[in-house]
């Protein structure tokens, strides 16, 4: 017994020796306690679109707006003095609304996945379309669909609007019929915070596969249709409008830039060259793409529309390219003798402005994720979104094959270059703004581009990349955030937020987000 208390003795008088009066002897380090910097959380507003909404799925149900990224923030806020976050819920898990006892087209139900595909919930939401809600006013002002103008409109929140110039789901929210986004959010006098919008200026474009019109050099948005693409001057000074206005009673804030649609699964699941074929069918396939081609060359077009199919991989689909110049007259004259002049004709419309699609960096083509359904199917009748004839029978009428997927298909490599410079040039106001106006500012492009590489972004042991259903980043729809998507997007903005005010939030543990929803939520 006395060796031992010796042993110690010495042990202890090694370690003393060893040691400063800094030493702490094993004690537990406290960490430090939240702080907000220079910011005050005591009344954050959201304003924004879906993604602020929570949307999720293709639908805005309960359990997704409470794990929207802006609620994550406000549980965050609330250990440096943030207030209550009150979200206009929808009344049920199901998503979307409810009108005349039918789901409204467009508007729900929400999607999951039965082991084999996305399909919609079993039922009927009881969310009334049209009815306003009189527990307001909402700090989470994120409205499915906005684009950056509505924000600043005082017919958005119109009851009987509904369907024309305003949004359900703002007139839920809104304190009148003549009520904006942005005046909403300022007569709860804000102390902090956060815009994420512009999405919706180019998104709505490209997921209808190019159909609305690129209004660049169109300054009057009351004009556009809803599927255009938004003139970057209008933005640009409706940006400021916005954060001038946000911050005008000394209110801080954190905005975050646009990521590039190509990012998202939505337009990178369905690959250009998804079409296996076997000899028999590419035999005549090639012989009149190889005769199409040697008469564009002689035409004068120097890169042919069509390559050479393959019975041994998968071959490329066969889309419209409305840049090209329209060949039907020279075609239907061409094909005439081997063809006679109805199926010549028909062939001449169908292939005017065909090519296979293209998957080469800086001048690629994306598949829409909804045109999955349609490639290798009968094209029966004409395509409502082309003046292409199809004929009654043979071997021209296969979707993706010998038919062209039309423009609401896909989104061609010139439509892509438009949203792309769209986003490049709303990107720029909004970093310049924010700059400006010393706001926090998020980098979500770049956060989404590298979700969207083989890589993905890992934290907290998980990893995230953009794989449809599988990979964890993006809801069924093809375009949200999941629940974990969401939760990622909420510690970049805390990071932000940390950067510029000096505020210490630690952020939210990825691993306790799901990936997916299921039937039961």
């Amino acid at each position: 017994m006395k060796k031992n208390i010796k042993w110690l003795l010495f042990v202890g008088a090694i370690a003393l020796t060893g040691c400063n009066s800094d030493c702490k002897y094993n004690e537990a380090v406290a960490p430090d306690p939240t702080t907000a910097g220079t910011a005050n959380f005591a009344k954050y507003v959201a304003l924004g679109n879906s993604l602020s909404a929570g949307f999720s799925d293709n639908a805005l149900f309960i359990e997704g707006q409470k794990g929207s990224y802006t609620n994550i923030m406000s549980q965050q806020f609330a250990q440096v003095g943030g207030g209550e976050f009150r979200i206009p819920f929808m009344l049920d898990n199901i998503g979307g609304f409810n009108f005349g006892g039918s789901t409204v087209p467009g508007a729900g139900p929400r999607l999951i996945f039965n082991g084999a595909a996305p399909v919609p919930v079993a039922a009927i939401p009881s969310t009334p379309l049209g009815a306003r809600l009189t527990t307001g006013p909402f700090n989470n002002m994120g409205v499915p669909g906005a684009k950056s103008f509505h924000l600043l409109s005082t017919s958005y929140g119109n009851q009987a609007g509904i369907g024309t110039t305003a949004n359900p789901y703002f007139v839920r929210m809104s304190t009148s019929n003549t009520a904006s986004i942005i005046g909403d959010a300022m007569a709860q006098a804000p102390t902090f915070f956060s815009l994420w919008i512009g999405n919706n200026d180019v998104l709505s474009y490209a997921t209808t596969g190019g159909t609305g019109v690129n209004q660049t050099g169109n300054f009057n948005p009351a004009t556009y249709g809803g599927n255009d693409i938004t003139d970057p001057t209008v933005f640009n000074n409706v940006y400021t409008t916005l954060t001038n206005t946000l911050t005008s009673a000394g209110a801080k804030g954190v905005v975050s830039n646009i990521p590039y649609v190509t990012s998202v699964p939505f337009f990178t699941t369905v690959p250009t060259n998804p079409v296996p074929l076997t000899a028999a069918q590419i035999a005549p396939l090639n012989n009149l793409f190889g005769n199409l081609n040697s008469l564009f060359h002689f035409l004068g077009e120097t890169t042919p529309r069509f390559v050479t199919l393959s019975s041994t991989s998968n071959n490329a689909l066969l889309i419209v390219d409305e840049t090209l110049t329209p060949r039907a007259a020279q075609i239907t004259a061409a094909l005439t003798p081997s063809f006679g002049p109805a199926l010549a004709a028909a062939i001449g419309n169908i292939m005017s402005q065909a090519r296979h699609a293209r998957n080469t960096v800086g001048n690629s083509d994306y598949i829409l994720l909804t045109t999955r359904g349609v490639i290798g199917q009968p094209a029966n009748g004409a395509d409502p979104n082309t003046t292409v004839t199809v004929p009654p029978a043979g071997p021209f009428n296969i979707l993706g094959v010998s038919y062209p997927l039309v423009d609401r298909h896909v989104l061609t490599a010139d439509e892509t270059n438009q949203v792309k410079v769209a986003t490049d040039a709303y990107n720029a106001s909004i970093l310049s703004i924010a700059n400006t106006k010393g706001l926090a500012f998020v980098n979500s492009n770049a956060v989404l581009a590298q979700v969207a590489t083989p890589m993905g972004f890992s934290a907290n042991g998980f990893t995230i990349t953009s794989a449809f259903v599988t990979g964890g980043g993006f809801s069924l729809d093809g375009v949200h955030p999941s629940p974990r998507g969401y939760a990622l997007i909420a510690n970049k903005f805390l990071e932000a937020i940390n950067a510029k005010y000096g505020s210490n939030f630690t952020g939210v543990n990825l691993g306790n987000y799901r990936i997916l929803y299921n039937s039961s939520i």
